[in-house]
This record gives C-alpha cells, sequence and structure tokens, in this order.
C-alpha cells in the first residue's frame, strides 16, 4: 500500500479514539449529573 494509504487509516483510527473518549467523557459527565441531582433531592427532604 501507498504511505497516503497508511496515513488515511491512521487519521481515521485517530478520530475513532478521539470520538470515544469523547463519549467516555459525556457519559460520566452525565452520571455525575444524575447523582448531583440525587444528592440535592436528598439533602431537600431534611
Amino acid at each position: 500500500m501507498k504511505s497516503e494509504t497508511y496515513l488515511f487509516i491512521a487519521n481515521i483510527a485517530v478520530w475513532a479514539v478521539i470520538a470515544g473518549y469523547l463519549a467516555f467523557i459525556a457519559s460520566k459527565g452525565a452520571a455525575m449529573d444524575r447523582r448531583l441531582k440525587q444528592m440535592e433531592l436528598l439533602d431537600n427532604d431534611k
């Protein structure tokens, strides 16, 4: 294969890893938001 093909495949791989990392961070942020809302509800019950 040509070097341009390897470069193209590497570029796709890097962007796939970046997209996966961003999805992971977004899911952790959503879980943290749910937990914070749960804690606020528990605090308001006092």
